[in-house]
């Protein structure tokens, strides 16, 4: 049952168009009123082995930002990865307003898990019945009955944490949880973050759409 159970859920995952990734919660702070950032930096906390997936997080969701109208830029472009090693609160804060940065959206990978799991062998079965009074046909077909060979197979889910901070108040107003299962690439995993979140933060008014703003305005 339990290998049934996973199954479905890989199948569910290769569908087209269907993410491998969701928002498992999300919260915003009381007091927050959509925000236009004057510059948001995307930082990644990623181990340095993993620099390929912690790039493609932070530049995928500085797209996702940008789509909105905000400038956004990730920390890879901007800062080395000690930029802010043995730095206090008010130095690393004052770095980042020198330069006009007034947020910062933090992606964490909490954890990185796999599991390898055997897949039974299954039955091939093709309706015979047309063939039956027909030796070759028939034979062809029940040859085609066959039992392919079970083999093991590996999934891999990594588990988020998003943070978004307004530097004014110095304070967090988003933060959201969210799971990707065997995503195709650590792009396709960033891409379907920074939609995810991006609709989230729209959805609960923590950041407004820049660039349909002016049309709401007119109409």
């Amino acid at each position: 049952m339990k290998q049934l159970l996973k199954l479905a859920v890989l199948f569910l995952f290769l569908l087209p168009g269907c993410s491998s990734s969701r928002i498992t919660s999300s919260w915003k702070s009381d007091r927050t009123q959509p925000q236009t950032f004057k510059k948001i930096i995307v930082l990644g906390l990623i181990r340095e082995n993993d620099r390929h997936l912690r790039e493609s997080m932070e530049q995928q969701l500085v797209t996702g930002l940008r789509n909105l109208g905000y400038d956004a830029t990730c920390s890879c472009d901007e800062y080395n990865p000690k930029a802010f090693e043995n730095l206090t609160e008010e130095q690393a804060l004052a770095k980042l307003k020198n330069s006009g940065v007034d947020a910062v959206m933090t992606i964490v990978l909490l954890d990185k898990t796999r599991e390898r799991y055997y897949v039974p062998g299954r039955v091939q079965y093709t309706p015979y019945r047309m063939y039956y009074n027909r030796f070759w046909g028939y034979s062809r077909t029940m040859y085609g009955r066959i039992y392919s060979e079970g083999y093991y197979t590996e999934d891999t889910k990594y588990f988020w944490e998003s943070n978004l901070y307004a530097l004014n108040e110095n304070e967090l107003i988003y933060s959201a949880q969210s799971q990707s299962f065997d995503p195709a690439s650590s792009e396709k995993m960033g891409e379907e973050h920074a939609v995810m979140l991006t609709r989230d933060m729209l959805k609960k008014k923590v950041l407004s759409d820049l660039k349909t703003e002016p049309v709401k305005k007119a109409m």
